[in-house]
């Protein structure tokens, strides 16, 4: 997910930051739900909406006004190029977004709260009406998000708070440019745009990982696929840098939940879910909060390793400032989990967008259960031909993903 560079050096969770699918904010549903924590969040949501809508300006009228300042008038003419190669080279279902943009006088635009047991991995997830259950809750204020996350802490919850540049309303309103974002370097515009509109192609109603993952599969391709034909390769090889980078801090966060999975005794369901048992029931809290202490040590010693080997890039420094709980790791397999089985069913499809699309929509339709089994199945696949890669490293005859 998490795109290039100078950015992520003071994120407050790189992994919730990007992008999240708030079709939530679909408010016609307040009459239907009841709890003061409830009705306060679709009320904050109504309002926050609202305001992106009442500040947006066309994105024309932008480039043809002579008081529009430099930086945003060439910022807006890279967006119309994302825009063009969306719909022509990735097929993506561009319709009418992006063609306003909305400057709501703040760094992120929600702030998402995530939250998981003490000792357990299972996310909390919150049911949302037409969009089904989601495992973060978004707020259009930093205070707003802290009060709930403070709220959770005092339930018990591991908590992580982290601000959002980006996200999709899911079609139900056409989604505006924010100045969140626009102001990005080119690769982190382009798979920000790509992202949030391959949530528009296909998205599977009440499953976070799978979404979420899709549509990081469709930013990072898509960000590829147009530095490239721009013959920009000085980003390119930047970009790819920072994705292989990304590929070792999420291999060290995943081997980090495995261990706290062993620990806590999580089970994982029939829906490939992490779910709490109380298998571990009879072991002492200190004992369990003292191993889990070490595991997440034993983390950040590694990224300081990783950190030496990757000279002069720290990508992820913000994510490390941050206390680091279930809820934070869980921010980081939300988006990841399930990359590697959607670039694996890209390369069985030879690259072949169109093709790629239709496999994860028929896969959408699957029951969870199923639709998880297949992309996990998927991701051995990928990791096999990646081994045999490593192995053979010239002349290696196996298939080779696009990306």
């Amino acid at each position: 997910m998490f795109n290039v560079l100078k950015r992520l050096r003071d994120l407050e969770n790189p992994f919730s930051i990007k992008r999240c699918s708030l079709g939530l904010l679909l408010l016609t549903a307040v009459s239907a739900v009841s709890g003061c924590h409830t009705v306060s969040f679709y009320g904050q949501a109504l309002k926050g909406q609202y305001q992106i809508f009442a500040h947006q300006q066309h994105i024309q009228a932008l480039l043809a006004a002579p008081k529009t300042p430099a930086p945003l008038r060439e910022r807006l003419l890279v967006l119309e190029s994302l825009r063009a190669f969306a719909g022509n080279q990735l097929e993506l279902p561009v319709d009418s977004h992006y063609l306003k943009y909305a400057d709501v006088h703040r760094p992120y635009v929600v702030w998402n709260v995530e939250a998981a047991p003490e000792f357990s991995l299972e996310p909390k997830s919150w049911w949302y009406p037409l969009v089904g259950s989601l495992e973060y809750r978004g707020y259009f204020s930093k205070q707003g998000a802290t009060n709930y996350a403070a709220y959770l802490k005092r339930k018990g919850y591991d908590v992580s708070v982290g601000g959002v540049e980006a996200y999709s309303t899911l079609g139900w309103f056409k989604d505006p440019v924010l100045n969140t974002f626009i102001f990005e370097p080119d690769a982190d515009l382009a798979e920000i745009i790509f992202h949030e509109l391959g949530h528009q192609r296909v998205f599977a109603r009440g499953d976070t990982d799978f979404n979420e993952a899709f549509a990081t599969s469709v930013g990072e391709e898509g960000a590829r696929r147009w530095l490239k034909a721009k013959g920009n390769t000085v980003d390119l090889e930047k970009y790819l840098a920072h994705l292989e980078r990304t590929r070792d801090f999420v291999h060290l966060v995943m081997k980090a939940r495995e261990q706290l999975e062993a620990l806590y005794g999580d089970e994982t369901t029939d829906q490939g879910k992490i779910k709490a048992t109380a298998k571990n029931k009879g072991v002492p809290a200190e004992r369990l909060r003292a191993e889990k202490q070490r595991i997440l040590e034993n983390m950040k010693h590694e990224y300081a390793d990783l950190r030496v080997r990757w000279r002069e890039d720290d990508d992820y420094a913000g994510w490390f400032k941050h206390p680091i709980n279930n809820a934070h790791l869980n921010s980081v397999a939300a988006y990841y989990d399930f990359v590697p089985g959607f670039e694996q069913l890209m390369a069985d499809n030879g690259g072949d967008l169109g093709k790629y699309y239709s496999a994860v929509e028929k896969l959408s339709k699957e029951p969870k259960e199923a639709r998880h089994a297949a992309l996990r199945r998927l991701a051995q696949t990928r990791l096999a031909i990646k081994a045999a890669a490593a192995q053979h490293p010239r002349g290696n005859s196996a298939p080779r993903s696009p990306g």
